[in-house]
């Protein structure tokens, strides 16, 4: 019987590394990727005369799924780890969030206020799994557990910066896989996170993973828009702009709209159940500097007026020696996929950008920024609102042998590059019992561990 061919549809990280394992089960595999590159939101740019990732991206020690992948490729041993600082802005304050002291002087709160966060924070990462909270609106949750004040000065502005007015209908499963992720160096023993990265970023880990995928004969086409996926005899026909060509098994793993435009010929439940997702946008403006902000990875915004809901200073992770000594900033965005800011022009959007950050932080001026560069993505993670995980697309369809592997079935997880591969790493063993087994359709949608 000659080999079944496999078709993976999206050569962003979920699609390689699934791809990684199917082709650790022996399976022939394809990837199509319609843009000229792999790596999807992982892929890398010039920012400068630097090749870096187009949006910011850490590894944590406790990111056991991706150290995995690295290992399989022999990158593991390349991690550098740190430690990092925190600040939160407020007020035109900065305000450290690092330690015990730093928490005993946080201006914004009382004593009784911040023995309520506390309490949260430590509840939340408690709690084995979120799915019992998706059917509580985040707000109200965090509300009776913290008090109403502790949510407006620092939930509220928290929620806004990474949801954007999808915060308002978003389920209490978010927070809590945030919290779970940030606190699970704790559990596993570790005293403290590290942040870590591979020296070249991640265009050094794809050109790794890249290359060794072809050295296992799979087979990786860039530029191959996919226009449709239908069945012709007992084989999926895949049609690009150059031509068609058929398989034995497809995986679609692109935004769940894009997916449905690809296959029409899905039931009518499928197609709803993939139109039906909500999804949150990132517009995200990369600076490269002559120096450095204060040294903080991450700066928490709690105000409304700046038009970033974050500072990323990556190179309080990363060697500035990488940059030639320059400081690599991120300040990014995040907003429903339809919001207007997709259609600003990228000029605007960094005069805004950089006004604001001038004033932030006064000791820069405008001779610092060297270069400067903007990436959008309307489709970057599925909104969970409540009871999210009834909604959820299955894996397998109505369309034989073509299943729905994307980014929307990570339930109560974060949307990071370690959950990303967790789920391809489920949806290979889910594939592997499927073809032996052949059951009746089941989902491969569950709960992140």
């Amino acid at each position: 019987m000659p080999e079944q061919k496999w078709a993976i549809v999206g050569g962003g990280m979920l699609g390689l590394a699934l791809a990684h394992k199917l082709n650790k089960q022996g399976r022939d595999v394809t990837i199509l990727e319609a843009g000229d590159r792999f790596g999807g939101l992982a892929e890398a740019w010039r920012i400068g005369d630097y090749t870096w990732d187009r949006h910011y991206h850490v590894t944590l020690l406790s990111d056991r799924n991706l150290r995995g992948l690295l290992a399989d490729i022999g990158i593991e041993d390349q991690l550098n780890w740190t430690t990092t600082k925190t600040d939160f802005y407020a007020d035109d304050t900065y305000y450290p969030l690092n330690n015990a002291i730093d928490y005993i002087r946080f201006g914004r709160l009382n004593l009784i206020d911040k023995a309520r966060l506390a309490f949260t924070i430590l509840y939340a990462s408690m709690l084995k799994n979120g799915v019992r909270l998706e059917c509580i609106p985040v707000g109200d949750w965090l509300t009776r557990l913290s008090g109403r004040r502790v949510y407006e000065r620092i939930w509220q502005p928290l929620l806004r910066a990474k949801l954007g007015d999808n915060s308002k209908i978003v389920s209490a499963s978010f927070i809590w896989s945030v919290i779970n992720r940030f606190y699970g160096a704790r559990r596993s023993g570790l005293k403290t996170e590290m942040f870590g990265y591979v020296k070249g970023g991640y265009s050094a880990i794809l050109e790794r993973l890249i290359a060794d995928l072809q050295s296992r004969g799979v087979a990786t086409k860039a530029s191959s828009p996919v226009r449709n996926i239908a069945r012709v005899g007992d084989k999926l026909r895949i049609t690009t702009p150059t031509g068609h060509a058929d398989f034995d098994r497809v995986i679609v793993t692109v935004a769940g709209p894009l997916a449905a435009r690809m296959v029409p010929e899905l039931d009518a439940e499928e197609l709803a159940r993939l139109n039906g997702l909500k999804y949150q946008g990132v517009v995200c403006t990369s600076l490269l500097l002559r120096q450095s902000l204060r040294g903080r990875y991450l700066t928490y915004i709690a105000d409304e007026s700046i038009p970033f809901t974050g500072v990323i200073e990556m190179t309080a992770v990363v060697d500035k020696a990488d940059f030639g000594g320059n400081a690599l900033v991120y300040l990014p965005r995040y907003v429903p996929s339809d919001h207007a800011l997709f259609d600003r022009p990228d000029a605007e959007i960094e005069a805004e950008a950089r006004a604001k950050l001038l004033a932030m932080y006064p000791h820069l001026d405008q001779t610092d920024i060297l270069a400067m560069r903007t990436s959008k993505a309307r489709n970057v993670m599925a909104v969970q609102d409540l009871d999210y995980s009834r909604r959820v697309p299955a894996m397998t369809t109505s369309v034989d042998g073509l299943f729905v592997v994307n980014s929307a079935q990570i339930i109560n997880g974060n949307l990071n590059v370690d959950e990303t591969i967790a789920l391809a790493d489920r949806a290979a063993a889910a594939l592997a019992t499927l073809e032996r087994a052949e059951p009746d359709r089941w989902p491969l949608a569950t709960a992140a561990e």
